[in-house]
């Protein structure tokens, strides 16, 4: 094993013990499901070179979105355009530690203006076709379009002016400004081959074309079902693929996830999104599991058009209103903590918020008291994620018992991606989201959701023309231009009181995430601290 983590100072390996002993009766029910989970895949490892063996993963997130590697912010996806696409560079999951991917070298110089960058030689598409610079600024040139406006745009917009070709091999990044955290942020562009997407945008998103310069290829892709890859064996990059075949599984529901995990004739080797009540059967069972810790969050969001949630203070009521405590412990086996800030607490800019939204239901009751609202009829429109639908219930019980009368519609994460997409109106919106899947720092972290003209505030929440909002994007815009490192934090700090203090999208909690393999098949795996898988250094056992 090729790390060995606490599972978080939330959820320690001491509290895995006590947890066996709370957990007996899930457990026996977690071995009754393995024996109906199906028949073995292949699993037949022959040694640890490159491309041996095959892998097959349970992953417990919907494969049915945009395969777009501009467009997607699914779990799932995103994960599998990390090991079919590459960019410049790219950041390992484990140490966050920047390295040379499509690119020659890492540049080193942060105060720079421009930086002008190599692409590997002998890099190839997987169609056989060179990679060429043509294709580096043909990817630049879309993510800075503000006619398509892709969903990463934001993460560059502000600092990066233009990617220019010098010859067929070099480009020139052109900054704004001196951006700090430009190399880690580059690892969000993954290059994509001009000869094969322009004007195909529609086949990228649908799955239907997919050709990346990465360690494996696409092999089949069938939404709600399985993705599966094959190892592409001219790739001559930094990370070569470690299995001949691997087959991804999209299983959302909890209990036939764990069922194929488990037992003596599992159907998967490895599996993500592992609730805490089958922990201890997994493990007693030969399984590892560990977390990382991450931003991992459940969040509310909320149609500001729609009365009276156009009232910051009954937006404030919504987050004072949950018995987020009893929702931890008893949904999620204790293991996530209340969110104290926009940032998860391990994050190097976090601080606490000026504005905490501990359980309060009596000062709930008095900022609705103070808006003139009480016996409403409220939908909670949310996503099915297993985790998130075990809080459902909770959310529901806090909130009739200030005066509502709630309605709970969770849907596929897909549907609701569709509906908020399309502008629907909706009262409140539930999900998870981990933007730390893109990076870690604060800018990208905050400008996922609250950036102008972005999807988060102009289209779900419509607020996006708003004066806060626009003291908001301002204060960001300030703290991404300061050099100095003491002037930064506190503009960091003051955007994070203000998205605290306005709730239009804000998490309730920051939950970790759990992992569990076979370790007598694979080894060298890195759990994530966000949704997915990340097998890239993983390789059999």
């Amino acid at each position: 094993m090729k790390n060995e983590r606490p599972l978080s100072s939330a959820f320690t390996r001491r509290d895995l013990f006590r947890y066996t002993g709370l957990l007996g009766a899930a457990a026996g029910i977690t071995a009754t499901l393995a024996a109906c989970g199906g028949g073995p895949s292949s699993t037949s490892v022959v040694g640890g070179s490159a491309s041996t063996g095959d892998l097959t993963t349970a992953i417990g997130y919907g494969n049915d979105q945009s395969f777009d590697p501009m467009q997607t912010a699914s779990g799932f996806l995103m994960a599998a355009v990390n090991h079919v696409y590459e960019g410049l560079l790219e950041n390992d999951p484990d140490t966050g530690e920047t390295y040379a991917a499509l690119a020659q070298a890492v540049p080193t110089d942060a105060t720079a203006s421009s930086w002008t960058m190599k692409i590997r030689e002998g890099a190839t598409w997987h169609d056989g076709t060179p990679v060429t610079s043509d294709d580096v600024v043909f990817t630049f040139d879309r993510i800075l379009d503000p006619q398509q406006n892709v969903l990463i745009r934001s993460f560059f917009s502000s600092w990066l002016q233009s990617v220019t070709k010098v010859d067929d091999q070099t480009v020139t990044l052109n900054f704004n400004y001196p951006f700090s955290a430009a190399a880690q942020r580059l690892s969000i562009a993954k290059i994509m081959p001009k000869h094969v997407f322009d004007g195909h945008w529609d086949e990228a998103k649908s799955g239907a074309l997919v050709v990346g310069s990465g360690p494996y290829k696409l092999k089949s892709h069938t939404p709600k079902s399985n993705t599966a890859f094959e190892a592409f064996e001219a790739y001559n990059g930094p990370r070569p693929a470690n299995f001949a075949t691997m087959n991804w599984l999209s299983i959302v529901d909890t209990s036939s996830r764990i069922a194929r995990v488990s037992g003596n004739n599992a159907g998967a080797q490895l599996a993500d999104n592992i609730p805490v009540a089958n922990v201890p059967t997994l493990t007693s069972g030969g399984r590892t599991v560990e977390g990382n810790p991450g931003m991992n969050l459940m969040y509310l969001l909320f149609d500001t058009t729609q009365a009276p949630f156009d009232d910051v203070r009954v937006r404030q009521a919504m987050f004072y209103a949950i018995n987020t405590p009893k929702m931890i412990e008893i949904a999620l086996g204790g293991k996530a903590a209340p969110a104290t800030s926009y940032l998860y607490e391990r994050n190097p800019d976090y601080a606490r918020a000026s504005t905490v939204y501990s359980y309060d239901p009596d000062k709930a009751r008095s900022l609705l008291a103070a808006a003139g609202v009480s016996g409403l009829d409220l939908t909670l429109l949310s996503t099915n994620v297993s985790w998130l639908a075990d809080c459902l219930p909770t959310i529901k019980e806090s909130w009739d018992a200030v005066g509502f009368n709630t309605t709970l519609e969770p849907q596929d994460t897909s549907a609701m991606v569709s509906k908020l997409n399309s502008g629907q109106k909706f009262q409140i919106a539930a999900g998870t989201s981990n933007p730390q899947a893109f990076g870690s720092d604060v800018d990208l972290l905050v400008r996922y959701t609250y950036s102008k003209g972005g999807l988060w505030t102009k289209t779900y929440a419509k607020w996006d023309d708003t004066p806060e909002a626009q003291k908001i994007y301002a204060t960001m815009d300030e703290a991404t231009r300061e050099t100095d490192p003491a002037k930064r934090s506190t503009l960091v700090q003051s955007y994070l009181n203000q998205i605290a203090e306005n709730a239009v999208y804000y998490p309730v909690l920051h939950q970790e995430l759990l992992t569990a393999w076979d370790p007598k098949k694979i080894a060298d795996v890195t759990p994530l601290p966000y949704p997915g898988v990340n097998l890239l250094q993983a390789k059999p056992a």
